[in-house]
C-alpha cells in the first residue's frame, strides 16, 4: 500500500514531538539554553557505541567466545532483523537473505579442523626444537672449538625444522582460534610458499640426480671423517651400515679418510673398519665384538668378504630408493595434498570472517 507524502511527513513530525516530550517539562525547559542532562547522556551513549562497537547495551560486553565463529554470533542480530521485517508487507522485487545451518556447520568445521591439526603439529614442532637444542647443548656444540663445524650438525637441522614447524602451526592455530584474518592470511601464504618450494625441490631432484649423488657421497665421507668426534654422525653412519649391510661410501677402503682408521695411524684401529661393517659382529650371538673389523683394509676382497661387507653404502641407498620410489612418491603426494587442503581451509575461514 502506498502512503501519501503528507501523511509520512506528519507521522515523522509526530514522532519527533513524542521523543521531545519524553524528556519531561524540566528537560524541555533546560533545552532552551542548551542540551538537557538526559539528552546529553543519550548522545554520549550513541557516540560511545560507535567508538566501542563491542560494547552492548548497559555497558555489557558483546564479544563472542573465541571458539564460536563470528558469523554465528552475528546471526542473532540478522534473525531479529528478519523478525521485524516479517511484520512488514513484502514489496515486489525486494530480496531478503537468510543464513542456513550449512554455513554454520562449515564455519565450525573449518575452524576446529584448523585448530586441532595446527595444535598437534605445533606440539610436534616444539618437541623437535627441544630435542635438537638438547642435543646441541649436551654435545657442547656452541663451544669455541666446535662452533666452526656446527653447520653440519644434524641436531641444528632438527632444531631449525622444529622451530619452523612450531612457529607456522602456532600462527595458524591462533589465527583460527581468534578468527584473526591477518594471521590466517600469513599462515596460508607461508604454507603455500612452502608447497611451491617442495614441488620445485622434487622437480630439481628428479632432473639433477647426478649432482645429488655427488652431494650424498660428500656427506657420507664427511660423516666418516668425523665418525669418532660427533656422536650423531656416528649413530647415523652405524645405522646405515648395519641396516643396509654396507661399508664405506663406495668401498670398505674409504675408511682410510678417518684419522683413526688410516693405515698410518698409531693406534690399534689403524687399517681397520667399524664393527658395523662386520658380517657377524656378535660373538656366540650375544656379545658385541667391537674389534671384529681390525686390520680389514689390509685384506684382499676375497679374504675380506667373509669378515666385512664389501659394497659401499651409496649403491645400496640408490637401489633402496629405486625399489621404494612408488611408496616415497605416494607419501610425498599425500603430504602435498594435505598442505594444499589446509591452505584452502584457512582461505575459506578467512573469507567467512571478512
Amino acid at each position: 500500500m502506498t502512503t501519501a507524502p503528507g501523511l509520512t511527513c506528519s507521522a515523522a513530525t509526530h514522532s519527533v514531538h513524542a521523543s521531545l516530550l519524553s524528556f519531561g517539562p524540566a528537560e524541555e525547559k533546560n533545552s532552551r539554553g542548551g542540551l538537557s542532562h538526559k539528552m546529553r547522556r543519550y548522545l554520549a551513549g550513541g557516540i560511545l557505541a560507535r567508538l566501542w562497537p563491542w560494547k552492548g547495551n548497559n555497558g555489557r560486553p558483546n564479544e563472542t567466545s573465541p571458539l564460536i565463529p563470528k558469523g554465528d554470533a552475528e546471526l542473532d542480530g540478522t534473525t531479529e532483523l528478519h523478525r521485524v521485517d516479517a511484520s512488514v508487507e513484502r514489496r515486489p522485487g525486494l530480496k531478503t537473505t537468510r543464513s542456513g545451518r550449512g554455513s554454520s556447520f562449515t564455519g565450525y568445521f573449518l575452524k576446529y579442523i584448523l585448530v586441532l591439526s595446527n595444535l598437534t603439529f605445533s606440539v610436534l614442532g616444539l618437541l623437535l626444537l627441544a630435542l635438537g637444542f638438547w642435543g646441541l647443548v649436551s654435545k657442547e656444540s656452541f663451544a669455541r672449538e666446535k662452533i666452526g663445524s656446527i653447520g653440519t650438525d644434524p641436531m641444528l637441522a632438527l632444531a631449525a625444522l622444529g622451530l619452523l614447524l612450531a612457529t607456522l602451526c602456532l600462527t595458524g592455530c591462533v589465527g583460527a582460534l581468534r578468527e584473526n584474518s591477518f594471521l590466517l592470511k600469513m599462515f596460508s601464504g607461508i604454507l603455500l610458499a612452502l608447497v611451491v618450494v617442495q614441488i620445485l625441490a622434487v622437480v630439481l631432484a628428479y632432473n639433477m640426480q647426478g649432482q645429488i649423488g655427488n652431494a650424498l657421497r660428500s656427506a657420507m665421507l664427511t660423516a666418516m671423517v668425523r665418525y669418532q668426534d660427533d656422536l650423531d654422525l656416528r649413530f647415523i653412519t652405524d645405522e646405515i651400515q648395519s641396516n643396509m649391510q654396507c661399508c664405506g661410501a663406495d668401498t670398505y677402503r674409504d675408511w682410510e679418510v678417518n684419522i683413526y682408521y688410516n693405515c698410518s695411524a698409531p693406534g690399534v684401529l689403524a687399517c681397520g673398519v667399524p664393527a658395523t661393517c662386520c658380517v657377524d659382529p656378535l660373538e656366540n650371538g650375544t656379545l658385541w665384538n667391537s674389534q671384529c673389523g681390525l686390520g680389514a683394509q689390509t685384506l684382499d676382497e676375497f679374504s675380506a668378504q667373509s669378515v666385512i661387507f664389501l659394497g659401499g653404502c651409496l649403491g645400496h641407498i640408490s637401489r633402496w630408493l629405486e625399489q621404494h620410489e612408488v611408496s616415497i612418491g605416494t607419501v610425498l603426494m599425500v603430504l602435498l595434498v594435505v598442505q594444499i587442503l589446509t591452505v584452502f581451509a584457512a582461505t575459506g575461514l578467512r573469507q567467512r570472517i571478512r
